[in-house]
């Protein structure tokens, strides 16, 4: 199980003979219900435009049962509510596949971190379609995806930036949830400690942020900070994600030792792993900003 109470989806369960023993039986109760647990992170009330190539759709996510589906123009133009399968990849992915009054079958890998919705359709008379559109939120959901590693990665690289190179303390109140958990010995617990921190920073404090590694809620930044000690320090920054704030931080601190010095020869830290982080997507923060 998750922080953010969903469950991680798991394998089915193998299917033996004719008569399931007790363990297939249970191992597939269990994973039943996983499934039903996992789809309490599906975006139910969400509603969004997909502009395909060909053509644009309004979605609204009613259930994890059903959705609405509007096409306003071409030769595909109608609304239809259609019930749904809905099965969770992980990391905000979901498939989601239907059949439609005309026969068409539909099936989306549905991408909220990335913002992108994948189709493929076989439509009545047998043409097959895929399609990949962009998502444009009209409605949020009912709750927020937190399971958006690329969306993650972005909001942490935001707070680390403005706070400790732009010493911008207005920013904690929008990056930070208001029951913000601090697990670092040396600060006291709460956005308001955080935010004093930041106020008294010296000009000298500068961070340096390197490679980040993301999945599901949780996000690690690895970055140099000068002027917060005597000496430059490496730090690992551990940061869970609550309702699209930083909810919760853990971190770890050495002195930086010169390569010269250093008994493997290697750095700890060289700006240019920044580099391998992949740029930020325009498309990502789309679905659900």
């Amino acid at each position: 199980m998750r922080p953010d109470g969903c469950a991680i989806p798991l394998p089915e369960a193998r299917i033996g003979a004719a008569r399931p023993s007790v363990a297939d039986r249970a191992g597939h109760a269990s994973t039943e219900r996983t499934l039903s647990m996992s789809l309490d992170c599906f975006p139910v009330g969400l509603q969004m435009d997909v502009s395909y190539p060909e053509f644009r759709v309004s979605l609204t996510l009613l259930s994890a049962a059903r959705l609405r589906f509007e096409i306003k123009d071409g030769t595909l133009a109608r609304t239809e509510t259609v019930d749904i399968h809905v099965v969770p990849l992980g990391n905000s992915l979901f498939a989601v596949s239907w059949q439609e009054l005309d026969g068409a079958t539909v099936t989306n890998v549905q991408d909220y971190d990335r913002g992108l919705i994948h189709s493929h359709a076989t439509l009545p008379d047998g043409r097959f379609l895929q399609m990949t559109g962009t998502i444009e939120v009209t409605r949020r959901a009912d709750r927020a995806l937190d399971d958006r590693p690329h969306r993650n990665k972005e909001l942490v690289l935001e707070a680390m930036t403005a706070l400790f190179q732009r010493h911008d303390a207005s920013a904690v109140d929008r990056l930070y949830a208001p029951h913000y958990i601090q697990h670092n010995p040396e600060i006291p617990q709460g956005r308001d400690a955080l935010r004093a921190l930041v106020s008294r920073l010296s000009k000298d404090v500068f961070y340096e942020p390197g490679l980040m590694v993301a999945e599901r809620d949780l996000v690690a930044i690895h970055g140099r900070i000068r002027g917060w000690a005597d000496r430059p320090q490496i730090v690992v920054d551990l940061f869970r994600i609550k309702d699209g704030r930083l909810a919760e931080h853990w971190d770890v601190l050495q002195d930086e030792v010169a390569a010269s010095d250093a008994a493997a020869g290697t750095t700890m830290f060289d700006p240019s792993e920044a580099g391998r982080r992949p740029s930020p997507e325009s498309a990502a923060p789309a679905a659900e900003r």
